[in-house]
């Protein structure tokens, strides 16, 4: 094992942190899902050949491991409790009980960083599965085929999810950030 190999990887650890973080929501599972990252990159030296960015393979191998983590995560979690909450916003017939404003500016809004801040803490506040299926979606870019297997949905049940993560991200940004 190169030495300078083990260094690259260890100033990239907190880069992957963040990265697991934001995706499992949970600090120790995400220093879990690092911790085998970093264990794999080093026991894969040999296979590296520089013909991508270290930060990149570590990252495809972070993703890996994430996955790995919501399947466990999935098959070992307890069913999810009330839901009345994200059901208020909907009318009987699943229409808007009232229509979110429309945004002023998002591109303005996505460079600051109290944005960010604010969507993070949205995504918190959904329930584990929608959040799960919501990341495992746009952050970790799997198709709904991929999404469905890994967590354990039908086709259907994956896009009502995905839709109604996307309408709370919606209704809690709008009175969290652009509300103020």
């Amino acid at each position: 094992m190169s030495g300078e190999f083990r260094t690259k990887i260890e100033a990239l650890r907190p880069y992957l942190l963040r990265f697991a973080a934001l995706e499992l929501r949970n600090p120790e599972t995400a220093e879990d899902c690092v911790q085998e990252a970093l264990l794999a990159a080093l026991a894969a030296e040999a296979s590296f050949e520089g013909r991508s960015n270290l930060r990149t393979w570590l990252t495809g191998i972070l993703k890996h491991k994430i996955i790995d983590a919501i399947r466990r995560s999935s098959r070992e979690a307890p069913v999810e409790g009330d839901a009345s909450e994200f059901e208020a916003l909907f009318t009987e017939n699943g229409h808007w009980a009232a229509p979110p404003a429309a945004w002023p500016d998002p591109d303005a809004a996505l460079e600051q960083q109290r944005f960010f801040a604010a969507l993070q803490a949205c995504l918190e506040r959904l329930p584990q599965k929608i959040a799960q299926a919501f990341m495992m979606r746009e952050h970790l870019g799997l198709e709904t085929g991929e999404i469905c297997k890994e967590v354990g949905l039908t086709p259907t049940h994956c896009w009502v999810l995905l839709y109604r993560a996307r309408l709370a991200l919606r209704d809690c940004l709008q009175k969290n950030w652009f509300g103020k």
